[in-house]
């Protein structure tokens, strides 16, 4: 099965996050299809929260990929502010 999760980068104590689209058997932070955005939980200066390709995230739903409840969130989320 194909899933939109959240695949974590960045430094200790510093995490960024990474929307990915993978293969369910695949690890976190192994192999993925594609990067459909990213989202910073702690943003500073310019940085921005939350940067989500919509249009792919819907490409990928109607082909069957099921968001976790948090990628479910930020999908909510970005769809108010847009």
């Amino acid at each position: 099965m194909v899933v939109i999760r959240l695949a974590r980068f960045g430094t200790k104590h510093i995490p960024r996050y990474r929307v990915t689209v993978a293969d369910q058997k695949y690890a976190a932070k192994g192999r993925f299809l594609e990067v459909v955005g990213q989202f910073n939980p702690n943003p500073q200066g310019q940085d921005k929260e939350l940067l989500l390709d919509l249009d792919k995230i819907n490409y990928w739903m109607k082909r069957g990929a099921q968001p976790t409840e948090r990628v479910r969130s930020l999908i909510r989320k970005a769809e108010k502010t847009k």
